[in-house]
């Protein structure tokens, strides 16, 4: 039986679309701003073609809670980008991402000051896809809450102009992802950062092949976190980690319900250690 692959494309996602489209005129340049614990599945093909030739400087945002960020970075570099890491909540990374970003649009700053315009700041939109943290990236830019931060995908919903005290403009755009996803393990990951929402599809496959990806590539956090034995099947990790943490309902019988939640809030917040899974 082929595997049913999730997918989530909100009708104001095509606006924001079409609002990216229309505005790409008016920046000198682009920041695509990834997940660092997903840098690959956390890019939108969508935007690279919307994009096109515009400098693109790359962000790796929630640098703080992934494993391996140089690597990721080497990676991007060696393709021609600019890229830097960061944690938007901390403000690490956050001045070395000015820095780049007004020398991305120095050549067309200095062109409009050459045919005899007026001096400006250099403009930047700002791109990616829900839940990689764009509203705490520009309310750390700005010094101030500028914008609405909520976790949960698809709160930014229109255009917004942000003014930075040092030479930097910034055009915020909603979160996008894109119509289709044809890669089933892209998209588990896409819900594991929550840029899917999770009402939209079955949690507890979704989380036991969290859980499995986890106990192979990066088990140290998840068994200490919880406390519990070893394994590697997701459904026993799953049973292990609602016993361990007392998420039982009436007459013994495993809340699994709730022991789901608590996974995914402890997974996203990064309490079951630094991960790189792309």
């Amino acid at each position: 039986m082929e595997e049913k692959i999730l997918q989530w494309f909100p009708g104001h996602m095509k606006k924001a679309e079409r609002l990216i489209q229309e505005n790409l005129k008016l920046v000198d340049i682009v920041i695509e701003l990834l997940d660092a614990r997903i840098p690959l599945s956390s890019q939108n093909p969508m935007l690279r073609e919307i994009i096109q030739d515009k400098p693109r400087l790359i962000v790796l945002n929630k640098a703080d809670l992934a494993a391996n960020v140089d690597a990721a970075l080497k990676k991007f570099r060696e393709e021609n980008f600019c890229a830097v890491a960061v944690d938007s909540v901390k403000g690490s990374g956050i001045k070395n991402l000015v820095a780049l970003a007004k020398s991305l649009a120095e050549s067309k700053t200095h062109k409009l000051t050459k045919h005899g315009a007026k001096p400006r700041a250099a403009r930047a939109m700002i791109v990616g896809i829900p839940n990689v943290g764009k509203s705490s990236l520009i309310n750390r830019l700005a010094g101030m809450n500028h914008t609405k931060i909520e976790n949960r995908p698809g709160v930014t919903r229109a255009k917004q102009w942000i003014k930075i005290a040092d030479g930097l403009d910034l055009l915020d755009t909603p979160g996008i992802l894109y119509p289709k996803f044809d890669d089933a393990d892209v998209a588990l990951k896409l819900s594991w950062i929550y840029a899917i929402s999770d009402e939209i599809h079955d949690l507890e496959p979704t989380v036991c092949k969290l859980l499995e990806t986890l106990a192979e590539k990066f088990p140290a956090g998840l068994i200490e976190r919880y406390k519990i034995e070893f394994s590697t099947d997701g459904h026993e990790l799953l049973n292990k980690i609602a016993l361990k943490r007392g998420c039982i309902k009436k007459g013994g019988v495993l809340d699994t319900d709730k022991a789901l939640k608590l996974i995914l809030t402890d997974f996203r917040a990064g309490k079951l250690g630094k991960v790189l899974l792309d």
